[in-house]
C-alpha cells in the first residue's frame, strides 16, 4: 500500500494548532545514583535527549559535569534488582538507583526521551485533526499517541501497554508518531472517518458512570476496564434482530459495499467474521466485495482484522461464551516471597512485594516489573487445591490490598492481593475458570470464601475416595463431583448433628478425616494434605459455630430450631413436666450466665444431664436466650400488629389474624415458635401436676417472645391465645396430639420410677450406637413412645447414610452389666418401654441400645415351625447363681427343654419330673454370661425374672444363638424379626426343633401357579397353611380347620376367577424376612386371631 501521502491541505489556522498541540518532552528528571565505574554517587540529570553527569549540585548549576550521555543513538536495559544501564554505540553506564521504583522511575524516562528523538509528529497531526481523537479513547488523556489499528481508537501510551496486555488478536497498538510506515492514506481516512466519539458509542454505549477510567488511574483498574472494554465487549451496544453468526454474516456483506464503515465496525466486533462466505461465486469474502464495490476504507478495516480472534460470544446473552474465553489475565498484585509450609498469617502484609502478574496457559506468572524477562516464580493452576478469600483488608508497606490465599497440593501456600475488591474479583473468576471444570462452575458463589478440591465420600464406607470440588459461601458447603453437569448438593453447616474429626488408616498412612452429619446424610472429608484439610477443618467449624444473637446465625437442628431452644425444651420436658411452678423456679445466674456461654461456644457438644444441670438454669437459659437474641421471637416490626389483634372478639378470627402473622415470620423464627409453643402445650396439659396453666405460662413468657421490659396484659393475652390454640395454627392432626399425650404419659411414669444416676440425653432423646460402642458410633435418637425396633434401626442407618434393608437383618440390641450382657429384642417390643425398666439395674448407666447385624434372623427364615409348638431339649450346663450350693459357683450338667411357654430343668433325660420351671411371660433372655461367674466356655446365655438368675453354658455360638432366638420365639408368638401383622410360622429344625413332639420331613417345592391350580380343582378340598421359603427348596404344612379352609377358598376363587395368573405382591404385607425376596411375586394373605391358630400366613411365591 501506498506510504503517507498528503490527505488533505488543512488552513493556515488548522496548522497552528496542530503545532501547539505538540507536546515538547516532558522528560525532564533528576537524582543521585550510584556510577559503578566511578565507585561513587553521582547527580544525574535528564534534559530533552542528553543525560548529565556531575559531581555535585554547585557543578549542576555552574553547567559542569563529568560526562554527558547522547541519547540519540542509545538503549536502556533493565538488569538485576536495583541495576539498569545504559549503552551507546561509545561507552556503555551501570546506574544503581536507592530502591526498584526508583529505578523504574528512570528506566521509563529515559525510554520516553529515546522515543521522543526518533518521533516524528507529522501522523499525529493528522489523526489530531478529529478533535475526538485529541482525548484518549479509554481514560481521556490528553494528546494521545498511540493507536490500536484494528478497533480503531486513539489511545494514551499508558492504556496502549494495557492494550498490548490483551494480545494483537484483539488489539494491534502502534505509535502515531514512531510507526509511521505502517500509516497509509486509508488508514489515517479511516481514522478520520470513525474518531474516537463514534468508537466508543459502540465500545462503551452502555459503560455505567461508576465503572469509567479516569487519566490519573493506576495500572490495575486501567487493565481491569480494558479487558472488561475490548475482550469481554462489556460496555459494548447490542444490536437489535442480530443474535446468530448467520443474519451478522449476511448484514456485514450488505455493509462493505456501502460508505458507512461504522456500522462494518459494530458487526464485526458483535462477532461477524470477516472471511465468511459471500455467497457470491466471484467474490468470496467481504474484502473482495469492498474492493469491487470500490470502498477504499471498508477495505482497509477488514485487512487490519483479517487475523482478528475474539471470544465467541453467547448468541442468547450476547455474553462472552466462559467456555471459548481464553482464561488471560495479567495485571499488578501483590505478591507474598516464596512458599510457606504454615499457613500465612493474614493480617500482616508487610512481606508482601508488588509483582506483575500474567495468568496464561494454565500458569500464574509473576515478574518483578513489566519490562522483567525472567519471572521471579511460577504457580501451575493444576496444582492449586484450594483458594480462600479474605473479607478483611491486609496492610501493606503500600496501604491496604484484598487477598486471596492458594493451597497448593505440595502443602505450600501463596498469598495474592489486589488493590482493589473489583481487581480481586475477576483475578478469582479468572482462577477459578481454569480450576474448577465447567461442569462444576455452577457450584461457585457470588459471595465465596473458600473455594477448591477435596476427596469425600458419601456413606458409612470409608474405603471408596472420588475428588469432588466444594465451594463454602457463609454457612452453606456447596460440593459436586464435577463430572456430570447438575450433580450438585448442598449441606447447611448450621444445621450438622454431628462434626467430628477422626483418624483413618489407608495402608501404612493415618489421614485425618472429617465426618459430617446433616438431615440423616452422612459425609466424610480429607484433604490433600494436613495443611489443606486444617484449613477446611477450620473454616467449617467456623461457619457450623454460632456467629451472632440472630436466630439464624446460632446451631440448628435439622428442623431450623436453634440447639440451644431445643435442648433446653427437651430437659425441661424430661424433667420438669411434672415440677411444680417448673418455669417459675429461679436459677443460679453464674449457673445460666456459664450454660449461655457453653451453647454460645459450641451448642452441638452441649450435654444437659439431670446430676450434672439444675432445672431452674436450664428454664432460665432458654428465657434468657429467647430475651437476649438480636430481635424478638415474634419480631419487634409485628408488635403493634399481634397487639391489634386482640379487638377482635370472636377467638376464631383472632387465631386467622394469628396464623397470618405466623405465615410472615422468618423461617428461623417460625420454627422456633413452633417448638417453643408445642412445649408450652405440653407443660399446659400437665398443669395438674406442674400448677402451670396457659396464663402462668403467658406471663412467664411474654416478655421474653416480645423483648419488652415489663409485662402488659396485652402481651399476656397473646401468648396465651397462642399457647391454647398451638393445634390450630400449626396444623396439629389428631394422631399429634395423641402421640404428646402418650408421651407425657410415659414421661410422668419415668418420672415415678426413674433412678437419679441414670438419665437419658434430654427429651426421650436417648443416645444408639451403630456396631459398637463408642463415640464416632454414637446416634441421638428422638424415641416415641411407639417406636419398635426395626424404626429405630432404620431411623439410626437413615443417620448415618447406610441403605436400609430387611434383609441385612439389623437388630436392636439392649446391652446391661457393662456390655457382658445383650438381648436382640424382638419386633414387638418397645423401645422406651424397655428402656424405662432399666431405673431397676443395679448401674441403670451402664445400659445402652446398639444396633449390629444378627446373622442368624436370616438363617432362620429358610425353614420356620410355629414357635408355640416349639419343643426343644438339650443337655447344658447350668448355674443359678446361689451361693449357697456345696459346689459353689460352678456349673453342674442339666437337661433343659423348652415347650409350652416354660424352660424346664431336669437332673437328666430320663427325669420325669423337672426341678426347675420358668416361665417365659416374665423372663428377659441374654447373649452372654457374667465374667465373675467364670463360665467354662465363651458360649452361653442368661434367663432373668424379677426373682430369679439362670445362668446356661454352650460348647458353640450356634447353639448359644438358637436358644436365645428360641425361647424369644415362644415368649412373643413369632419370630425375632417377622413383623406382627405377618404371623410367620417359624421353623429351627437344623437345631433340632420338633412339632407336635416329632420332626417334619422336608417336602419338594411347589411353584406358586402349580399351588394355586390345584387349589381350584375343588370348591372345599382341605386346606394346608403353607410357610414355602423364598430361597430354598422346602416348605412347612399345618392343616387348617374347614371353617377356614373354607373362608380361604372363597377368598382364592375370587381373587383368581377361572384363569391362574402370577398373584400381585401386596407391598404392605412384604416385611416377613426370608418370605419375600426381591423380583419374586408374592401373594400373602392373613386372617384373624383364634383359640388354636393365633395367626395365619397363607403364601403363594412364584
Amino acid at each position: 500500500m501506498e506510504t503517507l501521502q498528503t490527505v488533505a491541505r488543512p488552513s493556515a489556522r488548522g496548522s497552528q494548532t496542530r503545532r501547539s498541540l505538540r507536546r515538547r518532552s516532558s522528560t525532564n528528571k533528576r537524582g543521585v545514583l550510584e556510577v559503578r565505574a566511578y565507585k561513587g554517587r553521582v547527580l544525574v540529570s535528564l534534559a530533552g535527549s542528553k543525560v548529565r553527569l556531575c559531581k555535585t549540585e554547585q557543578d549542576y548549576e555552574a553547567g559542569l559535569a563529568i560526562c554527558e550521555v547522547e541519547l540519540t543513538a542509545a538503549n536502556i536495559r533493565d538488569a538485576d534488582r536495583r541495576v539498569f544501564e545504559i549503552n551507546t554505540p561509545f561507552k556503555n553506564f551501570c546506574f544503581v538507583a536507592e530502591s526498584e521504583q526508583e529505578k523504574l522511575e528512570w528506566i521509563e524516562a529515559i525510554q520516553e526521551s529515546i522515543a521522543e528523538t526518533l518521533c516524528d509528529y507529522e501522523v499525529a497531526d493528522k489523526i489530531w485533526f478529529n478533535e475526538a481523537n485529541r482525548s484518549c479513547a479509554d481514560c481521556r488523556a490528553a494528546q494521545p499517541e498511540w493507536a490500536s489499528v484494528n478497533l480503531g481508537v486513539v489511545i494514551c501510551k499508558k492504556c496502549a501497554g494495557q492494550h498490548r496486555s490483551l494480545g494483537p488478536n484483539i488489539s494491534k497498538v502502534r505509535s502515531l508518531k514512531l510507526d509511521s510506515s505502517i500509516w497509509s492514506n486509508e488508514l489515517v481516512e479511516l481514522f478520520l472517518e470513525v474518531g474516537n466519539q463514534k468508537a466508543n458509542g459502540f465500545w462503551a454505549a452502555n459503560l455505567p458512570p461508576e465503572e469509567e477510567l479516569h487519566g490519573g488511574a493506576s495500572a490495575e483498574p486501567r487493565a481491569t476496564f480494558t479487558r472488561r472494554k475490548y475482550r469481554e465487549r462489556k460496555y459494548r451496544r447490542v444490536l437489535e434482530g442480530l443474535h446468530d453468526s448467520e443474519r451478522l454474516n449476511k448484514a456485514l456483506c450488505a455493509a462493505v459495499v456501502s460508505p458507512d464503515v461504522l456500522r462494518t465496525v459494530e458487526l464485526v466486533f458483535s462477532g461477524a467474521d470477516v472471511m465468511c462466505a459471500t455467497g457470491d461465486p466471484t467474490c468470496t469474502t467481504p474484502y473482495l466485495l469492498a474492493q469491487r464495490a470500490g470502498q477504499r476504507l471498508q477495505m482497509e478495516f477488514l485487512h487490519q482484522n483479517r487475523l482478528l480472534v475474539f471470544p465467541r460470544l453467547d448468541p442468547r446473552s450476547q455474553k462472552t461464551s466462559p467456555s471459548e474465553a481464553s482464561p488471560f489475565m495479567d495485571g499488578f498484585l501483590y505478591i507474598s516471597p516464596g512458599h510457606g509450609r504454615t499457613p500465612p498469617d493474614r493480617r500482616k502484609g508487610d512481606d508482601m512485594a508488588r509483582r506483575w502478574c500474567t495468568l496464561e496457559g494454565g500458569f500464574l506468572t509473576y515478574y518483578e516489573s513489566t519490562q522483567s524477562p525472567t519471572p521471579v516464580g511460577r504457580v501451575a493452576v493444576s496444582d492449586v487445591v484450594s483458594l480462600v478469600i479474605s473479607n478483611a483488608e491486609t496492610m501493606t508497606g503500600a496501604g491496604a490490598v484484598f487477598t486471596v490465599e492458594v493451597y497448593l497440593r505440595s502443602a505450600r501456600s501463596l498469598v495474592i492481593g489486589a488493590e482493589t475488591q473489583e481487581t480481586r474479583r475477576d483475578w478469582i473468576q479468572a482462577l477459578t475458570k481454569c480450576l474448577v471444570p465447567p461442569q462444576a462452575e455452577g457450584l461457585v458463589q457470588k459471595d465465596s470464601e473458600l473455594i477448591g478440591r477435596l476427596l469425600y465420600k458419601e456413606g458409612h464406607d470409608l474405603y471408596h475416595w472420588r475428588t469432588g470440588w466444594f465451594v463454602l459461601a457463609g454457612s452453606v458447603l456447596h460440593f459436586g463431583s464435577g463430572d456430570e453437569e447438575g450433580d450438585q448438593d448442598a449441606l447447611h453447616l448450621k444445621q450438622l448433628q454431628e462434626l467430628t474429626v477422626t483418624t483413618h488408616t489407608e495402608g501404612e498412612e493415618k489421614i485425618q478425616v472429617l465426618l459430617m452429619v446433616e438431615s440423616g446424610r452422612t459425609i466424610y472429608i480429607h484433604g490433600f494434605n494436613t495443611m489443606d484439610f486444617a484449613l477446611w477443618h477450620s473454616a467449617i467449624t467456623q461457619a457450623a459455630g454460632t456467629d451472632g444473637k440472630a436466630l439464624g446465625d446460632q446451631q440448628l437442628t435439622k428442623n431450623g430450631v436453634p440447639i440451644v431452644v431445643e435442648s433446653c425444651i427437651a430437659f425441661v420436658t424430661q424433667y420438669g413436666l411434672c415440677q411444680d411452678g417448673v418455669y417459675q423456679r429461679p436459677g443460679d445466674p453464674n449457673g445460666v450466665a456459664q450454660l449461655l456461654e457453653e451453647f454460645t461456644l459450641d451448642a452441638r457438644n452441649v450435654k444437659l444431664r439431670y446430676k450434672e444441670r439444675q432445672l431452674g438454669d436450664v428454664t432460665d437459659t432458654l428465657k434468657s436466650f429467647l430475651s437476649q437474641a438480636e430481635d424478638a421471637l415474634l419480631t419487634k416490626e409485628l408488635y403493634p400488629y399481634w397487639v391489634s389483634a386482640l379487638d377482635e372478639e370472636d377467638e376464631s378470627l383472632r387465631v386467622k389474624k394469628y396464623s397470618t402473622f405466623i405465615e410472615s415470620l422468618p423461617k428461623a423464627n417460625r420454627a422456633t415458635l413452633d417448638a417453643l409453643l408445642q412445649h408450652l402445650y405440653r407443660i399446659q396439659l400437665c398443669r395438674h401436676l406442674n400448677r402451670m396453666p396457659g396464663d402462668k405460662l403467658a406471663s412467664v413468657f411474654s416478655s421474653c417472645l416480645f423483648q419488652t421490659q415489663g409485662q402488659t396484659p396485652q402481651e399476656i393475652r397473646v401468648v396465651h391465645d397462642l399457647i391454647d390454640n398451638y393445634v390450630t395454627l400449626f396444623n396439629v392432626n389428631e394422631e399429634q396430639v395423641r402421640q404428646m399425650e402418650r408421651e407425657n404419659s410415659f414421661i410422668t411414669r419415668w418420672n415415678d420410677k426413674k433412678d437419679t444416676t441414670f438419665s437419658p440425653a434430654g427429651d426421650l432423646i436417648f443416645e444408639v450406637y451403630l456396631e459398637k460402642r463408642g463415640p464416632e458410633n454414637c446416634c441421638l435418637i428422638k424415641v416415641w413412645p411407639s417406636m419398635r425396633s426395626a424404626e429405630l434401626a432404620e431411623t439410626a442407618l437413615s443417620m448415618r447414610n447406610v441403605p436400609y434393608n430387611a434383609d441385612d437383618a439389623w437388630t436392636t440390641f439392649e446391652v446391661i452389666e457393662n456390655g457382658e450382657l445383650e438381648r436382640p429384642l424382638h419386633h414387638s417390643e418397645k423401645i422406651l418401654e424397655q428402656v424405662l425398666e432399666w431405673s431397676a439395674l443395679d448401674y441403670p448407666s451402664s445400659a445402652f441400645l446398639v444396633l449390629k447385624k444378627f446373622a442368624v434372623a436370616e438363617r432362620d427364615a429358610e425353614d420356620k415351625v410355629d414357635p408355640k409348638q416349639l419343643v426343644k431339649g438339650e443337655h447344658l450346663k447350668f448355674n443359678d447363681g446361689c451361693s449357697k450350693l456345696l459346689s459353689g459357683h460352678k456349673f453342674q450338667d442339666k437337661y433343659v427343654a423348652l415347650r409350652a411357654h416354660k424352660l424346664l430343668l431336669y437332673r437328666d433325660i430320663k427325669t420325669t419330673k423337672a426341678e426347675k420351671v420358668l416361665h417365659l411371660k416374665a423372663a428377659k433372655c441374654y447373649l452372654g454370661l457374667k465374667k465373675k461367674l467364670k463360665p467354662p466356655s465363651s458360649w452361653g446365655f442368661t434367663v432373668y425374672t424379677e426373682k430369679q438368675q439362670w445362668h446356661f453354658c454352650c460348647d458353640e455360638r450356634e447353639t448359644q444363638v438358637g436358644w436365645v432366638t428360641d425361647i424369644i420365639s415362644m415368649k412373643f408368638g413369632s419370630d425375632l424379626r417377622s413383623d406382627p401383622g405377618d404371623g410367620a410360622v417359624h421353623a429351627s429344625s437344623k437345631r433340632g426343633a420338633v412339632v407336635d413332639g416329632r420332626k417334619r420331613p422336608q417336602q419338594n417345592s411347589t411353584s406358586g401357579r402349580q399351588l394355586a391350580e390345584g387349589l381350584s380343582m375343588s370348591p372345599t378340598p382341605p386346606l394346608n397353611i403353607l410357610a414355602i421359603s423364598g430361597n430354598s427348596s422346602t416348605r412347612r404344612s399345618i392343616p387348617a380347620p374347614p371353617t377356614i379352609a373354607r373362608f380361604w377358598w372363597g377368598r382364592l376363587e375370587r381373587l383368581f376367577g377361572h384363569s391362574v395368573t402370577t398373584p400381585p405382591l401386596d407391598a404392605r404385607q412384604t416385611s416377613a424376612p426370608g418370605m419375600i425376596k426381591q423380583n419374586r411375586a408374592a401373594l400373602l394373605i392373613l386372617t384373624w386371631r383364634s383359640e388354636k391358630y393365633e395367626r395365619l400366613l397363607f403364601g403363594l411365591l412364584d
